[in-house]
């Protein structure tokens, strides 16, 4: 359709010597620096008498390490632990799909020629919606959880979960099945949130080059809410992963 621009890979827009810039990349650089201004300006804003943005930064803080020691059955500590890697997903991801949803994103863009014709490409894109991100996301959630079981269980006890050889056939397979989901995590972790970010972006996209008045605001508001629910899916999926991975092989 006419004026309509949507790419199922990111658009480069520069170079940095050999490392192409695509416009999720940039968009993604933007999240991080806010995020962590943000903390960075909050750590040295602390008070004893505290302001409304710290004590909004503490209820927030305090509601999130609360919901994760109830997830983890009450244990504060490892609510604590786990905390600064949940919640760094959680509000990387939360950002990244608020912001990819703004006014300009997708719109503000530069003419490229390809192939001897002119293209638009947008400036700004969803980090979520590019594979790339979401892989990246999704590995370093996997590996971090098997770095925390062998932290926690000891290096040959962990393995012991994937290859158990003394109980029989049975034992066998269900270690090897584990080792299998493992990998499987990756896969699930990376095309949930990149197929929810990515089909939300066309259903904007096509709601607003047919009818751009009205009627697409009932669906920025549903972008934002599943923009919110992806975030703490990964997030909470990543929590359950760890209480998993830090258990015993008999739990």
């Amino acid at each position: 359709m006419e004026g309509i621009h949507i790419s199922l890979q990111p658009e480069i827009i520069g170079h940095i010597g050999a490392f192409p810039v695509s416009n999720s990349f940039l968009l993604s650089f933007f999240t991080a620096v806010l995020l962590v201004g943000g903390g960075l300006f909050l750590v040295r804003s602390l008070r004893l008498m505290p302001g409304k943005l710290q004590n909004g930064a503490e209820i927030v803080v305090g509601g999130m390490l609360d919901f994760g020691s109830q997830v983890l059955g009450g244990d504060r500590d490892q609510a604590k632990r786990f905390f600064p890697l949940v919640a760094a997903f959680f509000l990387f991801i939360l950002l990244n799909n608020w912001m990819g949803i703004l006014p300009g994103v997708g719109a503000i863009g530069l003419e490229q020629v390809h192939g001897g014709e002119s293209a638009f490409v947008p400036l700004l894109r969803s980090a979520n919606s590019d594979l790339n991100t979401t892989l990246a996301l999704a590995l370093v959630s996997v590996f971090a959880v098997q770095l925390y079981g062998m932290r926690r269980l000891g290096f040959f006890s962990y393995l012991s979960k994937f290859f158990q050889f003394r109980g029989g056939p049975v034992q066998i397979f269900v270690g090897l099945l584990e080792l299998v989901s493992e990998f499987a995590k990756v896969l699930s972790f990376s095309f949930r949130l990149f197929g929810n970010v990515f089909a939300g972006e066309v259903l904007l996209v096509v709601t607003m080059a047919l009818v751009p008045v009205i009627v697409p605001v009932p669906f920025f508001a549903l972008e934002i809410f599943v923009g919110f629910i992806q975030a703490f899916i990964f997030a909470m999926l990543t929590l359950i992963f760890l209480k998993i991975a830090t258990e015993t092989v008999e739990h």
